[in-house]
């Protein structure tokens, strides 16, 4: 047992410190190709961001245990909205003025219904994987065309500001860490799905629960770090942009990859508690941030809501595997 709790731990935090050095690797190569602050932030972030849930994920799905996949994804999108950004807001309100974050919060909301009913059969067949994996690419070129062509959203203006205050790093130096990155993440990831699966197999409990708890939660670290420090230097887009990112990535992506690696069969409370608590959460940030009646804002008396639903989540999942257990 003492090998595979090391192996999570090791594997949590060489991931978290690799997924930082690719998202500055990549940031930083893109910056060289020309490519503009706006579209950095909504392509090349939200990719990094999202990478370790990604790999971790067609990992689990390769060894067979896409039920640890499905926790992953759907998860971190749980602890990404409750809770990084009830943390953030409880630091700093968050203010939302970015018309593209106006758009992609909608757009985030159908994918989650769109995933929810997927769900319904009770499987993820490879062809309802596939159809993810087009959703998101067609999300991706909507985003390319958005970072083209929108100019002076306060999102790029944010993007610009962090780039800027980043160290100055050669081609060759950005190329080496993007390089590095990805193979400490492809490591780090290999060594943690192991270590999560022996652990599950220890205590009894099912590889789902270890991918929405520990798993999760681990490679949500980028984000609320992200987060955090964006929200310190009132760069509140950024932290937002942060979360819808990675949760669309997540949505479509991460469970788009694993589903076509390893069709995934789940028990009904991945539909009726997992399912049900991130679209919430997700229709809850929809109204938050969208601002219907003005600007978009999560306040503190939110953001300690949000962190309460997500302590509250996690103590239902705790209490069901005693329950299971006893």
């Amino acid at each position: 047992m003492l090998m595979p709790i090391l192996a999570v731990v090791g594997g949590l935090a060489l991931l978290v410190w690799s997924a930082d050095r690719f998202i500055d690797g990549a940031a930083a190569t893109a910056r060289f190709a020309g490519m503009p602050p706006l579209l950095i932030g909504m392509v090349i972030i939200g990719f990094g961001t999202s990478a370790p849930e990604m790999v971790v994920s067609a990992f689990a799905s390769v060894q067979g245990n896409p039920n640890l996949a499905l926790g992953n994804g759907y998860g971190s999108n749980i602890a990404n909205i409750a809770l990084i950004l009830g943390l953030t807001a409880l630091l700093s309100p968050i203010a939302v003025h970015s018309q593209i974050l106006r758009k992609e919060l909608p757009l985030l909301t159908v994918f989650t219904f769109l995933a929810g009913y997927q769900l319904l059969d009770g499987q993820i067949t490879r062809a309802e994987a596939v159809v993810l994996l087009i959703v998101f690419f067609a999300m991706m070129g909507w985003s390319v065309m958005q970072g083209i062509h929108q100019r002076g959203d306060t999102l790029g203006n944010d993007m610009e500001h962090e780039l800027e205050s980043e160290p100055a790093m050669t081609l060759g130096k950005a190329i080496f860490w993007l390089l590095l990155g990805l193979v400490l993440l492809i490591v780090s990831s290999r060594v943690l799905v192991w270590g999560a699966v022996d652990i599950a197999s220890a205590l009894g409990v099912s590889d789902l629960i270890i991918g929405l708890t520990v798993v999760a939660i681990g490679t949500s670290l980028p984000e609320l770090a992200s987060s955090i420090i964006a929200v310190r230097k009132n760069e509140h887009d950024l932290a937002l942009g942060n979360v819808i990112g990675s949760n669309m990535f997540n949505t479509l992506a991460v469970v788009g990859i694993a589903g076509a690696i390893h069709p995934m069969s789940f028990s009904p409370e991945v539909l009726t508690r997992d399912w049900v608590v991130m679209a919430g959460l997700t229709l809850s940030l929809f109204i938050l941030g969208y601002g219907f009646r003005g600007k978009g804002r999560i306040n503190r008396i939110e953001g300690g809501l949000l962190v309460a639903v997500f302590a509250g989540y996690t103590t239902w999942l705790i209490f069901g595997v005693i329950a299971t257990q006893a």
